[in-house]
C-alpha cells in the first residue's frame, strides 16, 4: 500500500497559507458583522455588510481549493488576522462615541483588506508556478474582489468619512468654550442693546 508523501517546497507552504487564510475568511465573517452594526454611516455599514457576503463566498472558494489539494477543509490560527481583528475590536472601543469612528472602522478593515490582498497574491503566484490553474483562477477572482473592497472603503472615507471627524475637531477649535457646537441649535440672531 503506498502512502502519500507529505508536501515540502512550495507545495507544503501553499497549503499551509491556503489553511491560514481559510481560519482568516472564517473569522472575518463574524468581524464584519459586527464592524456593519457599530458603524454609523449607513453606507459604511451597508460596504461592510456587502462585503461580508462576498467573504462567504471567498470561504467556499478556499473549500474548492482544497478540494483541488485532495484535503479536507480546515483552518489553521492565522496569528496576523487575530492581531488586526484585537485592533479594530479596540479601535471600535475606543472611538464608540467619537465622530471619527467611520474613519477608523475603514482604517481598521483596510489593514484587514492589505494582508489579504498580499495574502492571496501570494497563493495566486505559488498555484500559477505549482500548475494549478483551477485553483489559481479560484484565488484569482478572490483577490479582486479583496482589491474591490479595499478601494470602496478608500471612496467612503475620502468622499466624507475622514472630514466628518475632522469637521467636528473645526467646529470644537471654533466655539468660544471649546466645545463642540450643538449643530441641530438654531442660531438667533443678536441686536445691540440701546443705552438710553
Amino acid at each position: 500500500m503506498a502512502t502519500k508523501t507529505k508536501p515540502t517546497g512550495l507545495e507544503k507552504l501553499f497549503e499551509d497559507q491556503v489553511a491560514d487564510l481559510y481560519y482568516a475568511e472564517k473569522k472575518l465573517v463574524s468581524a464584519l458583522k459586527k464592524m456593519a452594526g457599530k458603524a454609523t454611516d449607513k453606507k459604511l455599514s451597508a460596504a461592510f455588510l456587502a462585503h461580508r457576503e462576498e467573504t462567504q463566498g471567498q470561504v467556499q472558494r478556499l473549500e474548492e481549493v482544497f478540494e483541488i489539494l485532495g484535503k479536507p477543509a480546515k483552518g489553521k490560527k492565522c496569528d496576523a488576522i487575530e492581531g488586526l481583528l484585537k485592533e479594530a475590536d479596540g479601535i471600535m472601543e475606543e472611538f464608540q462615541d467619537d465622530p471619527a469612528l467611520d474613519a477608523a472602522l475603514v482604517c481598521a478593515a483596510q489593514k484587514v483588506e492589505h494582508y489579504e490582498i498580499g495574502s492571496y497574491g501570494c497563493l495566486v503566484t505559488y498555484a500559477e508556478e505549482l500548475g494549478m490553474k483551477d485553483a489559481a483562477k479560484l484565488l484569482k477572482e478572490t483577490l479582486k474582489e479583496e482589491k474591490g473592497a479595499d478601494e470602496k472603503l478608500t471612496k467612503l472615507a475620502e468622499s466624507s468619512l475622514n472630514m466628518a471627524g475632522e469637521a467636528h475637531r473645526e467646529k470644537k477649535a471654533s466655539s468660544p468654550s471649546g466645545k463642540p457646537e450643538n449643530l441641530n441649535k438654531t442660531k438667533q440672531s443678536r441686536t445691540p442693546s440701546t443705552v438710553g
